[in-house]
């Protein structure tokens, strides 16, 4: 960002801070939300595109519908495999922006997974103000029984898919989670499990009753039923798949959400768990797939999901 812009962006945030006299800690609580919202702007606008490692080949822009932003990437072994499990992620970006191939979304992921017998497909969706999240989120679920469908093309396994999105993208895996008919009605078969790296956005309803971005306003409207529509954690109402929600220790609100979904999903019989990461919301992102305890940590609950994944984890790892 340019020194300019980033003044400006920071004067506004004051300006806006100051039109009512808060305490000092909903002043800087408003102050970090204007500097969150402009941080996850330029974001989406930077992001460079991936570099593929060494032995990994990639299938672009498979059409999952008829819309120019309803498709995904498909990354595999160079070599043919059999009955590979895989990924289906699903990028952020405040539900406006972001892409399938951005280097935050996939690099660190695919090399990673990619050269253990796992498939990686990373899928783009319509954005705002094209589509609301609840319709993003049904599009995503036609992705995802697209992919089923075409999985034994690429040596993969329908059978064994694990959902994983960041930010906004961890709210759309979320909302299929909690109500899976958005991809089951439209020929998806269940998935092993899913993985939320660092949503913010579990409780739509309670995040819109209260001091929230401007950003959750274009994304979720000013109707209450829309807001109930589109929330994880008013829509949960039946055992899920395996749920692992990673959220950041740096944002007051992301852990705190992601501990009341994670309780009422194992209320209702659900393998659920909260993963707290002192990283920042963008590191929860970046260096997933880099050798850490984190990553190690990911791979113990994907590892849990089924005996094939385990061994696929475990080839390369010894």
């Amino acid at each position: 960002m340019k020194p300019k812009n980033w003044l400006a962006a920071l004067g506004g945030a004051i300006a806006m801070a100051m039109l009512v006299p808060p305490s000092a800690s909903a002043q800087t609580g408003m102050f970090r939300r204007a500097l969150m919202q402009r941080r996850l702007q330029q974001q989406g606008a930077q992001d460079p595109m991936a570099v593929l490692p060494p032995g990994v080949r990639a299938i672009h822009d498979v059409a999952y519908g008829s819309d120019a932003q309803e498709r995904f990437d498909v990354y595999l072994p160079q070599q043919p495999v059999r009955g590979a499990p895989v990924i289906f992620l699903v990028h952020g970006g405040a539900w406006a922006f972001g892409d399938k191939a951005s280097a935050r979304v996939v690099e660190n992921k695919v090399a990673r997974w990619v050269p253990r017998g796992f498939i990686v497909v990373s899928a783009n969706y319509p954005l705002i103000p094209a589509a609301t999240p609840l319709r993003q989120a049904q599009d995503l679920g036609l992705a995802l029984a697209t992919a089923q469908r075409m999985a034994a093309s690429w040596g993969g396994d329908r059978l064994r898919f694990i959902l994983m999105g960041h930010s906004a993208g961890a709210h759309l895996v979320s909302l299929i989670s909690a109500l899976p008919s958005l991809a089951l009605r439209q020929g998806a078969t269940p998935w092993l499990g899913t993985v939320a790296l660092d949503s913010a956005a579990y409780d739509v309803t309670e995040i819109m009753q209260n001091r929230h971005l401007r950003l959750y306003d274009t994304a979720f409207g000013n109707d209450p039923s829309h807001w109930a529509a589109a929330s994880p954690q008013q829509q949960l109402d039946s055992r899920l798949a395996p749920f692992l929600a990673v959220c950041s220790t740096q944002r007051a609100d992301s852990c705190p959400q992601a501990r009341r979904f994670v309780a009422k999903a194992a209320g209702l019989g659900t393998l659920a768990q909260v993963r707290p990461e002192d990283l920042s919301h963008e590191e929860i992102n970046e260096q997933l797939g880099q050798p850490s305890d984190y990553t190690a940590a990911v791979e113990a609950f994907m590892r849990s999901l089924d005996p094939a994944v385990a061994r696929r984890l475990d080839a390369d790892s010894r």
